[in-house]
């Protein structure tokens, strides 16, 4: 089984993995993994996935070898390039720019695919991050969801698992920056973040392009600890990193309990384990 995109997957899928992810936080590793070689892509500048994927499948006994992305960029036919790799190696786990490249060794690949990360969407870490909420509320799937910023690969993950999981979700930025097209359930578009924060319970951001970085944009939608007080009694500010501070979040909130904080993180091993596992018995 591949796994590009979240909404590849049922919820009952997404909470399978979730209970698998229970057992591998909860238990000492095990070889699960001996005898299995992944073929990683990945940058030099990749560093919470990168490391996190690397360290699972070692501790669960499996070996690995890394390769930068771009070696996926030559003339080769991808068709060629998977089944010449399945020789060697079980599964291929891939950072990339284009999905399109994924997709391509994934349509006539035998051993799984697995999306690291791309322009377009960010698999892995959105997943992971609602297994993190799942850990803090019982009740995260009646939550309500609030992103802050414009349309990138975290909003459209984001967009799909509120989607999977029928959560209700908000996405807030300047006017001219809506999903357009897109309609679906679970999504709606606000230009104004003070109207909808009363209603929020999680706050969620990504790094902003540098066209956001006006004073107009920050003073508008700036994820500040006076924002977060206007928030659900105990809501959660969750932004994706690399953040940085005093532009889509200032400095404070950071330093508040409003911050998910770095622990947050910490399950992104263990989800990743179980969506390779997940995939290589499917």
């Amino acid at each position: 089984m591949h796994f590009l995109n979240i909404n590849q997957l049922t919820s009952e899928q997404i909470l399978d993995i979730f209970e698998l992810t229970d057992r591998l936080r909860l238990s000492k590793p095990e070889p699960l993994l001996e005898g299995r070689t992944m073929i990683l892509f990945f940058p030099e500048t990749s560093l919470r996935t990168r490391v996190s994927f690397e360290k699972g499948i070692s501790d669960l006994g499996g070996a690995y070898i890394t390769f930068p992305p771009e070696t996926l960029d030559k003339k080769e036919h991808p068709g060629d390039v998977i089944r010449y790799l399945e020789n060697w190696g079980d599964g291929i786990i891939a950072r990339h720019p284009d999905l399109s490249k994924l997709e391509a060794l994934s349509a006539y690949g035998s051993i799984p695919v697995i999306n690291a990360m791309t322009t377009h969407n960010h698999p892995c870490e959105i997943l992971a991050d609602l297994y993190a909420l799942r850990t803090l509320r019982h009740n995260y799937r009646e939550l309500t969801y609030t992103f802050v910023g414009p349309a990138g690969n975290i909003l459209r993950t984001w967009m799909e698992a509120a989607q999977v999981l029928n959560l209700s979700f908000h996405h807030v930025c300047s006017p001219g920056n809506d999903m357009g097209s897109v309609h679906q359930r679970s999504y709606t578009f606000h230009t104004s973040l003070d109207s909808i924060l009363q209603e929020s319970d999680v706050i969620l951001t990504d790094s902003l392009p540098r066209d956001f970085l006006t004073p107009e944009y920050l003073s508008e939608y700036q994820i500040t600890l006076e924002r977060m007080q206007q928030a659900q009694p105990g809501a959660l500010l969750c932004p994706c990193p690399p953040f940085y501070r005093n532009e889509e979040v200032s400095e404070e909130v950071i330093a508040s309990p409003y911050f998910a904080g770095f622990g947050f993180k910490h399950s992104l091993l263990y989800v990743q384990q179980a969506i390779l596992l997940y995939c290589l018995s499917h």
